[in-house]
């Protein structure tokens, strides 16, 4: 083989090896998928309740909508992780839901709590969802500043649990004034964007078809 057709070969194989490692990366963490009957628990603050909108414009609502299982919205404005950790183990109990959707810590920034002690208080929540055989789905918080970025601690967690992430969408949604009923909130448009993003990677991850 000369050193032409050699070469070319090495570049083809490395980038199918390329292509395939970012194609893994890019797959997101697996959910059991989810009986007819199963109960999704969305839990979280006022991102969760739908502040900023009518009730039925929360994305839980719109997502039960889209997606046809029943999502019951545990959401509580103001509420900070703390106060969370301490409330879910009653929704688990009283909901008993296969999947729990969390989206919780833009409080925790807002007053500028101890973000390590934010990232153990989900990490709690999680583990207290898993010990009851509830799968859990991430849903990061931007922290506060002009660029709006996801707070990196979600994207720690969701690869040391091994879980799904919707990294992006809450960050997207925030960044563009027509999405927004007021700084820290979407509007209708911005919970239904939401609740897009969250079936989209229920699916991905292979919760539901």
């Amino acid at each position: 083989m000369n050193s032409r057709k050699h070469n070319a070969l090495t570049s083809l194989l490395l980038t199918i090896i390329i292509g395939a490692g970012l194609a893994a990366c890019s797959s997101p963490a697996k959910l059991p998928r989810l009986a007819n009957d199963a109960v999704i628990v969305a839990f979280g603050d006022s991102l969760t309740f739908g502040t900023g909108a009518e009730p039925m414009q929360s994305y839980p609502a719109v997502l039960e909508q889209m997606i046809g299982w029943r999502v019951v919205n545990a959401g509580v404005p103001g509420e900070v992780t703390g106060e969370g950790l301490s409330r879910l183990s009653e929704i688990l109990e009283r909901d008993k839901p296969a999947l729990l959707l969390l989206c919780h810590g833009g409080n925790d920034h807002l007053r500028r709590l101890n973000q390590q002690q934010s990232a153990n208080n989900i990490r709690e929540m999680i583990r207290l969802a898993r010990d009851r055989g509830v799968a859990v789905l991430l849903i990061a918080v931007p922290a506060p500043g002009l660029s709006l970025s996801p707070s990196p601690m979600y994207r720690e967690i969701a690869k040391e649990l091994s879980m799904p992430l919707e990294e992006k969408i809450l960050s997207e949604v925030l960044a563009d004034a027509s999405l927004k009923s007021d700084l820290i909130h979407p509007n209708a448009a911005g919970y239904h964007r939401m609740a897009e993003s969250v079936a989209a990677l229920l699916k991905k991850s292979g919760a539901i078809d």
